[in-house]
């Protein structure tokens, strides 16, 4: 016998109901289909034009600045060796480490920048749009459908 044979299966949801589903906006009784004329309204919409234009402002220009400093650093660090081993202050810390560790520095700023920017200018066209696709012809999530029901009844049901 195998040391196989004598452990038992584990099942990490065992715990759970038999109807339990741990996406519900994805079960099938809650998931309705889009109709692609209403894509297409959505898409051709002025707002979501300037959602667009909103995403690209902020996203094309960050992209070219980080690829030239990403691309910058690297070419440096190929062709200017002596430049980047230079240490500073008399230190173990030379210029080429100061510039890689910028290079993490600047992932999370972009980061930071771009969710700020998402929360101020992306999300609340991004929230309205989708309402508008979910609320056309009546298709709403389950989550939604119950938000639509508290409203009406005062948050009572």
């Amino acid at each position: 016998m195998t040391t196989h044979d004598h452990e038992q299966e584990y099942d990490a949801e065992r715990h759970l109901p038999p109807h339990h589903t741990p996406l519900p906006a994805l079960s099938p009784d809650t998931h309705r289909a889009i109709a692609e004329a209403d894509y297409v309204a959505i898409s051709d919409s002025p707002e979501f034009g300037e959602l667009r234009r909103r995403f690209r402002s902020f996203a094309f220009p960050m992209t070219l600045a980080f690829l030239i400093w990403y691309f910058g650093y690297v070419l440096l660090s190929t062709y200017a060796i002596e430049f980047m081993s230079q240490r500073i202050g008399g230190s173990a810390i030379t210029i080429g480490l100061v510039l890689g560790f910028g290079q993490f520095v600047t992932t999370f700023l972009i980061t930071a920048l771009y969710i700020r920017h998402a929360n101020k200018s992306l999300d609340p066209i991004a929230t309205h749009l989708k309402s508008a696709l979910e609320n056309a012809h009546g298709t709403q999530t389950g989550s939604d459908q119950d938000r639509a029901t508290d409203s009406e009844t005062g948050g009572t049901r």
